[in-house]
């Protein structure tokens, strides 16, 4: 679920005008208390051709040139803080110069530039993935130019009238008929106000990832190959004769290195043939064939396999916590290419991962790489791929041994499935993904079906969507969507943390005081590819309750897990005659439960307790294990 970023309101709802002077001291304790806000507005308007992270580093370094370059500058002032006014056009005013072409009659401006400060070595800086909404607003902003992605962002950052943004358009360069028209394209786009104000476009915000670890290890090896160079050159300047000594064992540079050029020649891709799998001990990715109408297209499968190995600036890189996102150690396993929407999509296999390759139907920019670990993938877990996300849905390519596709809603498991359609390519239609909605009204799972029965997934905002299991740790089973109707939203925990596969336990039913009914005692665990970091939330569900709240929650704890088997957790509950209590449940193997002074036997414990008493809460096994509460 993303989160909205609640941004203070701008000092002034209105254009800047002509006044007096503004001091640096001003100007920098207006910069510093809007430093946040400074840097987006600059992020924003900055041209989306210089890519993701060359767009944060100008953000920041446009900002921090913003104060005035001597004691006192001429002031706007709009009713408000002149010194954010100030500081504001002249960030402005840099950010739509930094999309000016470049000419070889005049000097570059200084923010068409890269920036000299900030400067982050060997890391790639880009802010937080948003959801569908997020992108859908940054592929249209692309669209257009500087001059009406300022109008758009001073409409809906600032809250600038018309009349506001034209003139700061024309203060800050902009011709007055580049002004007004800036402000008739930004209007005809729908005000979301709300999304501008989202984690995608915070440059304060950051994800950090590695630059191509490969070509810096090139890089430097030439640096100090050329140094070498030079200290051998000199030294054999004195020396009788003109020839150099063998290389050694020294290895070739990658370029000319044969596992590097094959893993970029997509003659050389591996080919599954269509009935491997039928006689194939393993069901996995590795016995997925090669489909799609454009599997043969060797240029854009040549494009693919630049762009993983050489990632430009302008390509949005993703990948699930725990994978590399690094260049094929050799050539890949083609599973699928073709046209899906608006994209055209590449989905390549190497053996530990997937990769998936989309650039748009009409050029290449805007390209995006995502990874997923897949190591390990059972036949559950390898069952289908996410080719493509738009307007909150998701596109599946299922795997050659799928025989059917349907949609489940697991709050409403009583409903008729929705059965999907799929192309010869295996490629589903599209319906509702869970991964983005910001409620829980629904949850739609997919159901695939082959020889051995139906399992069920769930997109969890990843390349691979997560098996759902259900029942004890140590003999997990398929699900059913029964076993989610009161602990599918739970499932919202687990988004974007790398998952394989999700287990619902209901370890416990417990009778509650006071003839109140049975509750339901709950145990998710989220297992994840790199096989750390587990999600495991503990879940009470009274009686009539459509859904479960969230006992106890833990990242690090092997509790109800294959490793250890048994959970303990409790809630303070209130009875319809308004008494509290802490009510407490382990699992079967638990032979007692003490708490607020009290023991008993067996693994149900329920006493009175005052809402704000702070109760200590163990348990045992019959071999005198003890057992804490999930944290």
């Amino acid at each position: 679920m993303q989160s909205k970023v609640q941004q203070p309101e701008p000092s002034s709802p209105a254009a800047p005008a002509q006044a007096d002077v503004i001091d640096v001291e001003r100007a920098e304790a207006a910069l510093v208390e809007h430093y946040p806000r400074l840097v987006r507005l600059a992020y924003l308007v900055l041209p989306p051709g210089l890519g993701r992270n060359r767009r944060v580093l100008t953000a920041h370094s446009v900002v921090q040139r913003a104060l005035p370059r001597g004691r006192t500058a001429p002031a706007p002032t709009d009713g408000g803080d002149p010194g954010y006014a100030y500081v504001r056009l002249r960030v402005l005013r840099s950010a739509l110069e930094a999309g000016l072409p470049l000419r070889r009659a005049a000097w570059p401006k200084r923010s068409q530039l890269p920036p000299l400060l900030p400067q982050v070595w060997g890391l790639r800086l880009f802010p937080k993935s948003g959801g569908a909404d997020e992108l859908a607003l940054d592929q249209r902003l692309s669209a257009l130019d500087g001059p009406a992605r300022a109008a758009y962002v001073l409409r809906g950052l600032e809250r600038l009238d018309d009349a506001a943004i034209r003139t700061t358009l024309t203060a800050a360069g902009r011709t007055a008929e580049e002004a007004a028209a800036a402000v008739v394209t930004a209007a005809g786009i729908e005000a979301r106000p709300a999304l501008l104000g989202s984690p995608e476009f915070d440059p304060c915000s950051l994800h950090a990832r590695p630059t191509d670890l490969m070509r810096r290890r090139q890089h430097a090896k030439a640096g100090l190959a050329a140094l070498a160079a030079v200290v051998v050159c000199g030294a054999l300047l004195g020396l009788p004769g003109d020839s150099w000594g063998p290389d050694g064992a020294a290895a070739p540079p990658y370029a000319r290195n044969p596992a590097g050029q094959a893993a970029l020649d997509p003659g050389k891709l591996t080919r599954v043939e269509p009935t491997v799998w039928e006689s194939s001990a393993r069901t996995d990715f590795s016995v997925w064939p090669a489909r799609g109408p454009l599997a043969g297209d060797q240029e854009l499968l040549r494009r693919a396999l630049a762009v993983w190995a050489r990632p430009g600036e302008s390509v949005r890189v993703s990948a699930t916590p725990g994978t590399a996102a690094g260049a094929p150690p050799g050539p890949a396993q083609l599973l699928y290419a073709g046209e899906v929407d608006d994209a055209r999509i590449v989905v390549l296999y190497d053996g530990l991962r997937i990769v998936r390759y989309a650039e748009p139907k009409d050029g290449t920019s805007g390209a995006a790489l995502d990874f997923a670990r897949v190591d390990g993938a059972t036949t559950g877990q390898s069952g289908a791929v996410v080719l493509d996300r738009s307007d909150g849905n998701v596109r599946y390519l299922t795997a050659p041994w799928v025989t059917g596709a349907a949609v489940r809603d697991l709050l409403k498991p009583d409903a008729a499935p929705l059965k999907l359609s799929r192309t010869a390519d295996g490629v589903t239609s599209p319906f509702a993904s869970p991964a983005v909605s910001r409620t829980c009204t629904s949850w739609n799972a997919l159901a695939l079906t082959d020889a051995s029965g139906t399992r069920l997934t769930s997109d969890l905002g990843e390349l691979v969507p997560a098996q759902l299991t259900s029942g004890s740790p140590d003999a997990p089973h398929d699900s059913g969507p029964a076993d989610w109707r009161a602990t599918a939203c739970s499932l919202a925990a687990a988004r974007s943390h790398g998952v394989r596969s999700v287990n619902s336990w209901a370890y416990a039913q417990q009778p509650l005081p006071e003839a109140n009914g049975t509750a339901d005692w709950v145990c998710t665990r989220a297992e994840t590819w790199q096989g750390g970091s587990p999600r495991t939330l503990t879940l009470f569900r009274t009686p009539g309750a459509a859904t479960a709240v969230v006992a106890a929650k833990s990242e690090t704890s092997p509790a109800c897990g294959s490793r250890d088997p048994l959970v303990l957790a409790g809630v303070r509950w209130k009875s319809r005659a308004g008494t509290w209590y802490l009510v407490a449940a382990g699992s079967k193997q638990l032979n007692s439960v003490s708490a607020a002074g009290t023991s008993v036997p067996g693994n149900l414990l329920a006493v009175r307790a005052a809402r704000g008493a702070k109760v200590s809460l163990k348990g045992s096994t019959a071999d005198g294990t003890q057992v804490n509460t999930l944290r």
